[in-house]
């Protein structure tokens, strides 16, 4: 990678955290004024790197994205108890959804970093089912279905200030947990992770 390279990598990387930053703080995505002055840049510069909103706010969700399949990977998912591995997704979602809430909707589901998590998170819920940690009248699937509307809500809720992250993980795992576990195994998961049934 040569100097001037490495100096364009890191000014489009200001950017984007500085335009994380403002989404965080405010909720909606910022304008292209509001970042360029944000990053310390001039409106040209911006443009030179994002020519437009749209693909700024492109460059957002893959960042967010790469950043949540990034901490999942290294969260060992499969080295603990299901509960503890649900705990921990909550938690990477909802610190990515502080700062990239506002424009994950606009990620491609059949991506390959959306994949990626979606294995990832498959991965969790069939090991629930099999180890009879999760209940079995349920699917993959279906859990899936469940678990991602709920850690939408833990990214919006982060987001949005109703919830820290660590309190928006929280709740979204008892929810979820409460909901799904096969309470015949269920003390001896929460004995295991040290989740508490409440």
């Amino acid at each position: 990678m040569t100097k001037s390279t490495a100096i364009q990598e890191r000014v489009a990387e200001t950017i984007l955290d500085v335009a994380a930053d403002l989404l965080a703080a405010g909720g909606k995505p910022p304008s292209m004024a509001d970042v360029a002055a944000a990053a310390g840049v001039s409106r040209a510069t911006l443009y030179r790197y994002f020519p437009t909103r749209e693909q700024l706010l492109q460059a957002l969700t893959t960042a967010g994205l790469n950043e949540a399949a990034t901490r999942l990977a290294e969260a060992d998912l499969d080295a603990v108890p299901v509960p503890e591995a649900i705990a921990r997704i909550a938690r990477v979602v909802a610190a990515a959804g502080s700062k990239y809430a506002a424009v994950a909707d606009s990620a491609d589901p059949g991506g390959a970093v959306e994949q990626q998590i979606r294995t990832m998170i498959q991965a969790v819920l069939r090991r629930g089912i099999d180890d009879q940690t999760l209940r079995g009248d349920l699917t993959t699937g279906e859990l899936g279905y469940l678990l991602g509307y709920l850690l939408q809500a833990a990214g919006r809720m982060a987001a949005d200030h109703q919830a820290g992250v660590e309190k928006a993980a929280a709740l979204i795992t008892t929810v979820f947990l409460h909901g799904t576990l096969n309470h015949q195994a269920a003390t001896a998961a929460a004995d295991a992770s040290g989740y508490t049934n409440p």
